[in-house]
């Protein structure tokens, strides 16, 4: 397996390698070496299970949640030479790669010794991120290689395979959905509302999450005289930006941004809000919004890739992505109780359909069907 993300790098697509190799750990039938990144130059191996080894190879990364040409660049040249040793020393059946790219390049590169599988992740599929759009348009044609060269391609969301489909018709893209840790992430265990309404967003802090929007909502609710707070949790590339922007408004004492937390502390502070709202333009499925709702939050959310999965009767889809109808679905969802605890109720009871071992059985099926496939040549 093959991730330039890995925790504590980058955001969903790292988390859901990790929790997919935690149902993979101790299986007596599977063996799974993973080459991935670490934040300072050398190479290190770390033992995750007895059939689980990890692999990173070190970087100058400046910025756990932000990639610059030059890190990536520098991550494929030490990967690639460290990614053919493993080669030459293993007989593996399968490479499996999260993101196209740049990850899937190393497996394009080595394909004639041994196929490989793609995750579609969301920024590894163009679409409307803004800092990414040259890259999209010069490395598109790399993109049509490594997908048309793959033994399986597999979307997270059915929106995600639909963008990746209007990028390249011609490919068969599977679907499995992220699954969430409904043991880890339950709903508070007393009913301690406040008089405060307590909103939470989650994420990376990039131009695609439009966290400027929440704020605007928030600012909108706060001069209409409503008690609330939100909490802005996660790091990355607009984190100055957004609490400058916060400052400005002087809302500095109804919204927090905590940067980035540690995964273990993140269940009580979902536990500890009342609803999660978003505003992303592009994912391509919401780890963050999984765990809200197995929490038992209702979810305010716009459209997006794996929305339609996730969001029915447990939260409100606001069509327009503006600061005024964000701020219209909280008055709606905050002045109707019985609404409310009926989201909240659907939320944790939808979120228990998706379990990371169900997406560890069905990758495994796709592993087997790939090693049938290749017995048969």
């Amino acid at each position: 397996m093959l991730n330039y993300e890995f925790p504590p790098i980058g955001g969903g697509g790292g988390n859901a390698h990790f929790q997919l190799l935690r149902e993979y750990a101790n299986k007596d039938n599977l063996k799974v070496d993973v080459l991935t990144c670490a934040a300072r130059p050398g190479l290190s191996r770390e033992r995750f299970a007895e059939n689980v080894t990890i692999y990173k190879v070190g970087i100058h990364k400046k910025d756990l949640h932000l990639w610059k040409r030059a890190e990536v660049i520098e991550w494929l040249i030490k990967a690639g030479t460290q990614y053919r040793n493993m080669l030459k020393r293993d007989s593996y059946n399968l490479a499996h790669a999260f993101f196209g790219f740049p990850t899937g390049w190393l497996c394009y590169r080595s394909s004639k010794k041994l196929p490989y599988i793609i995750s579609l992740r969301g920024s590894d599929v163009p679409g409307e991120h803004a800092r990414l759009k040259l890259d999209y348009k010069v490395l598109g044609p790399v993109f049509c290689a490594i997908w048309r060269n793959a033994a399986a391609l597999v979307a997270c969301s059915q929106g995600l395979k639909e963008r990746a489909l209007r990028f390249l018709p011609s490919v068969s893209i599977e679907v499995i959905p992220n699954g969430v840790d409904t043991e880890r992430f339950h709903p508070a265990d007393t009913n301690d509302k406040s008089d405060v309404l307590r909103l939470l967003t989650v994420g990376r802090l990039s131009v695609t999450k439009r966290v400027e929007i929440l704020i605007d909502a928030v600012e909108i609710l706060h001069k209409e005289g409503r008690k609330m707070r939100l909490t802005i949790v996660g790091g990355g590339q607009l984190e100055g930006k957004l609490r400058d922007i916060v400052s400005s408004k002087g809302l500095g004492g109804i919204i927090g941004i905590t940067g980035r937390v540690d995964a273990e502390n993140m269940p009580q502070i979902y536990r500890r809000n009342d609803i999660y709202i978003s505003a992303s333009m592009q994912e391509g499925m919401s780890n963050a919004m999984l765990e809200a709702m197995a929490s038992g939050l209702p979810i305010i959310t716009t459209p997006c890739e794996g929305v339609e999965e996730l969001i029915a009767d447990n939260g409100i889809l606001v069509e327009e992505p503006q600061a005024y109808s964000i701020a219209d679905a909280v008055k709606r969802l905050a002045g109707d109780r019985k609404a409310y605890e009926q989201m909240a109720f659907a939320a944790r009871k939808h979120a228990e359909k998706f379990s990371w071992s169900s997406v560890a059985h069905r990758y495994t099926q796709l592993y087997n069907e790939n090693f049938a496939k290749r017995a048969e040549l």
